[in-house]
């Protein structure tokens, strides 16, 4: 019997997946840990807790500049459950943040001023904007590159509206 016992729980341990950080759906999000708008860093584990939007953009990105009114409508309607992480590739520090308040945007924004040279960027493998990534409250990446009506259906979904 103690023998059964084992195989099953040995066979149970191979084949559960452990959980990593990487950049699949299922992956544990990379850290990211940048200055915001007022030099302070804000690491994405931070907010952990509520679901959370990873948006990778850049004030000189038209689809991105199109993209933000409707994530800021998705940010009002679930602001009590949903976090907004943008991560900015522009280089000019008074670009992003004139961008940001001409806008609007009320969540964290983060970069390092780097463009594409940035660590996060080859970390994340951005190849275009706009880019993201939906978090579930663990950091648990569940869905990439999603947009418009599948993004707000997705987020109503994941914190139960």
């Amino acid at each position: 019997m103690k023998k059964i016992l084992f195989i099953a729980l040995l066979t149970f341990c191979i084949s559960t997946k452990a959980q990593v950080v990487g950049l699949e759906i299922g992956d544990i999000a990379p850290e990211i840990d940048l200055p915001d708008t007022k030099g302070e860093k804000v690491a994405l584990s931070s907010l952990r807790g509520t679901i959370v939007l990873v948006d990778f953009w850049a004030s000189w990105c038209g689809p991105c500049i199109k993209e933000q009114p409707e994530l800021l409508k998705l940010y009002n309607t679930y602001s009590e459950k949903l976090s907004i992480y943008g991560v900015s590739l522009d280089t000019k520090k008074p670009v992003w943040t004139g961008t940001i308040a001409k806008l609007k945007l009320p969540w964290t924004q983060v970069s390092d001023l780097k463009y594409w040279s940035s660590p996060t960027v080859a970390d994340y493998m951005v190849q275009a904007l706009p880019h993201n990534l939906l978090l579930d409250k663990n950091g648990i990446i569940v869905a990439k590159n999603i947009h418009g009506a599948k993004l707000d259906q997705l987020v109503k979904e994941l914190t139960g509206s």
